[in-house]
């Protein structure tokens, strides 16, 4: 589906000069539960009638969202409402690194982890109103420079907006996707459905991972790093204290222990554990959880393991990570906890009227 360019052309008196209100909606037509199709022209319509001049862009490959998002930043729009989830997410942060256009995100697909953080409202199944909901949460909302994870390995380089993932998660991510549209339609039961159908082959991993100076080697079932506080489709919180704008991120090291040789339910077992134990905040007390901070991670892994980058696949190790800090302007509903971040952001009407 492609826009009239001529449709509605508004323009917003912003000071001594006029302005107008360029944005670029781009959706996964196969996203989530809903025929996203149908569901996103209201949104358009909801930003014109204040004032927008609003594209249309469906994706139609996967990486396309990124394409998309990086030829609405050099064509000067200043609005990309993704509309997906946290993958197309990510995809748009991709595109939009570094420059001045600004992520506005529209939760629509089955992982919502970035929604969940934000208090956005997220799909149901009998309610295809989120995206509409989520544009009238973020048209009172404020914009801030939040940080970027850059990820480069063999496959080539790119931006992780949430999490990078190497073991566990990135072998069911490598393993199950893409994924069925019985999957999709049942959410995150689908996705747990055909994870545990799939992590008894999970192979035994010996990482060496150096984290800024400090240096661990161990048998790990996952390494996690992290510029946001929830996990797993926003289902599982990692501490307290992940800043969206902080300058670093957080390094999560699950260890294997006794069960790096095993397969099947010791190995479930053992990371629901961990992640139960993450969840409440216990995981100090157990020595199989390692929880740093840096700005810089570098790992190898024998065997090499396949990696994520919010929820899609990655390539192999060996990795390295660096934070970019504030290299995404991010748009944030009225909702969103004032303790994600540092710094207060602007408000949307304040910078366009």
């Amino acid at each position: 589906m492609v826009d009239n360019p001529d449709h509605h052309l508004p323009m917003a008196d912003c000071g001594a000069t006029l302005l107008m209100k360029k944005a670029t909606i781009i959706f996964n037509p196969r996203a989530g539960q809903l025929n996203m199709t149908d569901k996103i022209e209201p949104v358009a319509e909801f930003w014109r009638e204040r004032g927008w001049r609003v594209h249309l862009r469906p994706t139609e490959a996967p990486g396309h969202a990124t394409e998309l998002a990086r030829r609405a930043a050099d064509a000067g729009e200043h609005l990309v409402l993704a509309a997906g989830g946290d993958g197309t997410m990510g995809q748009v942060a991709n595109g939009l690194a570094d420059s001045e256009t600004i992520l506005a995100p529209l939760p629509v697909g089955t992982s919502n982890a970035l929604a969940r953080e934000l208090k956005l409202p997220r799909p149901q199944l009998l309610d295809p109103n989120a995206p509409l909901m989520a544009s009238e949460a973020l048209l009172g909302g404020r914009v801030h420079h939040v940080d970027l994870n850059f990820t480069r390995n063999r496959s080539g380089s790119g931006y992780a907006l949430l999490w990078t993932g190497i073991g566990a998660d990135g072998f069911i991510v490598q393993q199950i996707e893409p994924r069925p549209v019985w999957s999709k339609r049942l959410g995150p039961i689908g996705y747990s459905i055909q994870a545990l159908a799939v992590l008894h082959r999970l192979p035994a991993m010996n990482a060496v991972v150096q984290v800024d100076d400090q240096t661990i080697e161990d048998d790990l079932l996952l390494i996690l790093i992290s510029t946001t506080r929830l996990y797993a489709g926003g289902l599982i919180a990692l501490g307290s204290g992940g800043l969206f704008d902080d300058g670093a991120f957080e390094v999560w090291l699950f260890r294997a222990g006794e069960v790096s040789s095993r397969i099947g339910v010791p190995r479930v077992g053992l990371m629901a554990r961990y992640l139960t134990e993450v969840q409440l905040n216990l995981q100090e007390w157990d020595p199989g959880v390692i929880s740093l901070t840096g700005k810089r991670v570098l790992i190898e892994t024998r065997p090499k393991m396949p990696c994520q980058t919010d929820g899609e696949y990655a390539g192999y190790t060996p990795l390295s990570c660096e934070i970019k800090p504030h290299a995404l302007r991010l748009l944030v509903p009225p909702s969103a906890p004032s303790t994600l971040f540092n710094h207060e952001g602007a408000l949307l009407a304040e910078l366009f009227g």
